[in-house]
């Protein structure tokens, strides 16, 4: 192994060092910010203090306007001992002892039940999947935990009236759709209708604002929508990392990311086509049919110890804006509650699909227009997981095979060649002839056929792949909770041996696909280094890098991830092994390569530019090293 093949292990160590250590920084202070449940919902409650401030200046305004009196009474927020507003003289008088109902809408996928008192959902149940202890999927529950759905209208009516703290009444009810209305003193209502698409995650909803005395100088209303998301997946750490909160500006062609396993707010003043929050496998959607005005959006995520076992708590606010020359103020809303399935949401033309994590322009271009329709093809032979992805492989490896058979071939010439290298360095023992040594071994490869960059060319090829499959197999809803060998689910870790406590870097379990993965890793190491020079003096660190360290990264950095991704990785170091091993046994013979040495023996071979650059700037440092002798 020469030195721009060193040069090459170096660039890819330190990407892989880089990207460990930023994670494992990434990691450590999440979980030393994350003290309390409590501090979870301190970001959400920003989200609604400043909404609040907002609210108390539009007040004011309409005060000084002379729409509004001083004296007029404030609403307060409901608290845990009971509803506020019940001093209000705008909402119809109801018997306060009434308990909240609740109903509920279900398809084939779907069951959504909600709730009268707010007039909004309580609780998501997806039906075809399970959370990893096999118990029943919600996206949220306030059963379980209180307060884990709030979807609230804030608007000025003579008083701020909030619709969460008042129990509608349901005006009609099937099962697939609900109407309930909160009746006004005047003879007004405000709408809240629900609507579950037949065979779909998605829920239409229409608020309407009927005969309402709204002032001419209210000019919008807030919606505040509050999602406390369980945890559903195996690896805490695994799930995080691809949890995030994504927003889509009106006609752009990609959402907005923030909070990428990490809290996160924004806040932003345009038009916003729809907010979702984005747990790995599963999404919450919130758009509006003809957008939203402005928004300001926290996450927090809960700490891996609490008790709820939930994962993230999401706040919004979203303000629209009111037509004050219309009468008729309908909004039209819909949400989305479901799996993150790539063609399924792509199909919804909203580029929801563009929320799942593939990688960035290149690396996520190839993993749609490559990965996922060669996965979906074989997907539909109802083959077991782990076949398909062995098939996968084996086609990655083909499609790839003609631009890595010259550095394969190169390779093998240049292990062939390990002799001849040996009497170069024997014939330029001394430092300064090193620029002759080198132009004697670079001479030697190219009559042979060669290339320098022979050994390093097939994992280079080989990286923008890996990476894809890195982004692809953790964001593989298809993947999850699917069995194969021990390992019981193929998108989190497999788990052969458990330690009961965390250690620094690896965790609290063995993965048995990252171990291999990292072996098989030091088996084809040793095998490419055969072409390198024993008197190589910067070989014995080489080989230590590269033999021993780059594999040991590797096992920690997947040790944690996907064991389909481990899986991949092994399958694709046992194939290229196997290439190597053939091409050398039967493809590159040494005969052929010393008959060749023979035929261009004393003949000038043309040199290439990159090659004459490099001569060039081996003449300058040479010169130097004399210019600094004397």
């Amino acid at each position: 192994m020469k030195k721009n093949t060193v040069i090459g292990w170096v660039l890819i160590a330190a990407i892989m060092i880089g990207f460990m250590v930023i994670q494992s920084n990434q990691m450590e202070k999440q979980r030393a910010s994350m003290l309390a449940q409590k501090h979870v919902r301190d970001s959400i409650e920003q989200v609604q203090r400043k909404a609040d401030s907002v609210a108390k200046a539009e007040r004011d305004s309409l005060i000084a306007a002379g729409v509004i009196k001083e004296d007029a009474p404030v609403v307060e927020e409901t608290t845990a001992q009971g509803p506020a507003f019940k001093d209000s003289l705008l909402i119809k008088a109801s018997d306060e002892s009434a308990q909240a109902q609740l109903v509920t809408l279900s398809n084939e996928k779907l069951e959504v039940t909600l709730t009268t008192k707010g007039g909004q959902p309580y609780s998501a149940h997806v039906k075809d999947y399970t959370n990893y202890d096999k118990s029943d999927l919600y996206l949220f529950n306030c059963a379980a935990t209180p307060n884990a759905s709030t979807y609230n209208v804030a608007i000025y009516v003579n008083e701020l009236v909030n619709t969460k703290d008042f129990n509608f009444e349901v005006a009609s009810a099937t099962d697939s759709s609900v109407v309930m209305r909160l009746p006004f003193a005047g003879g007004g209502y405000i709408e809240q209708a629900y609507t579950l698409k037949k065979d779909s995650y998605l829920v239409d909803n229409t608020l309407s604002f009927v005969n309402l005395d709204i002032p001419k100088n209210v000019y919008s209303f807030d919606v505040d929508w509050n999602v406390i998301v369980p945890r559903m997946e195996k690896g805490y750490r695994n799930e995080m990392q691809y949890s995030l909160a994504a927003y889509r500006l009106d006609g752009d062609d990609d959402p907005e990311e923030f909070a990428k396993g990490r809290n996160g707010n924004v806040s932003v003043n345009s038009k916003i086509s729809w907010l979702a929050y984005h747990q790995q496998f599963f999404s919450a959607i919130f758009r509006a049919k003809d957008n939203f005005d402005a928004l300001q959006s926290a996450v927090a995520y809960v700490p891996e110890n609490e008790p709820g076992h939930n994962l993230m708590a999401c706040g919004a606010r979203f303000k629209k804006e009111l037509d004050l020359t219309s009468q008729e103020r309908v909004f039209e809303h819909e949400f989305y509650f479901g799996p993150n399935n790539y063609n399924g949401l792509k199909s919804l033309d909203q580029k929801y699909e563009k929320t799942i994590p593939l990688g960035g322009s290149i690396i996520g271009l190839f993993t749609r227009y490559v990965i996922i329709p060669v996965f979906d093809f074989l997907n539909g032979f109802n083959l077991n997981f782990g076949i398909i992805i062995l098939l996968m492989t084996i086609f990655i490896k083909i499609v790839v095979f003609p631009l890595s058979f010259k550095s394969f071939s190169s390779s093998a010439k240049m292990q062939i060649l390990k002799p001849e290298v040996e009497k170069i360095n024997a014939k330029y023992p001394k430092p300064e002839d090193a620029m002759k040594k080198q132009q004697a071994t670079m001479a030697l490869y190219k009559r042979a056929g060669a290339s320098m960059m022979g050994g390093c060319l097939p994992m280079l090829l080989q990286f923008p792949i890996l990476w894809a499959m890195f982004r692809f197999f953790p964001a593989s809803i298809e993947l999850r909770q699917q069995p194969f060998l021990w390992a019981e689910d193929l998108s989190a870790y497999d788990s052969i041996l458990n330690f009961g406590t965390s250690i620094p870097l690896i965790g609290d379990h063995l993965s048995l696909f990252a171990l291999l993965m990292a072996v098989s890793m030091f088996f084809y190491t040793k095998l490419t280094q055969t072409q390198m020079s024993s008197n190589d003096p910067n070989g014995k660190m080489m080989r230590f890098m590269t033999m021993y360290f780059m594999p040991i990264m590797m096992f920690v950095i997947c040790n944690n991830l996907s064991s389909g991704l481990s899986y991949y990785y092994l399958l694709s170091n046992i194939i290229t092994m196997i290439t190597t091993w053939v091409i050398r046994k039967w493809v590159v013979k040494p005969e052929d390569v010393y008959a060749r040495l023979k035929a261009t023996e004393g003949k000038p071979m043309p040199k290439s530019k990159w090659q004459q650059r490099l001569e060039e700037a081996q003449k300058m440092q040479q010169q130097q090293m004399r210019n600094a002798r004397r």
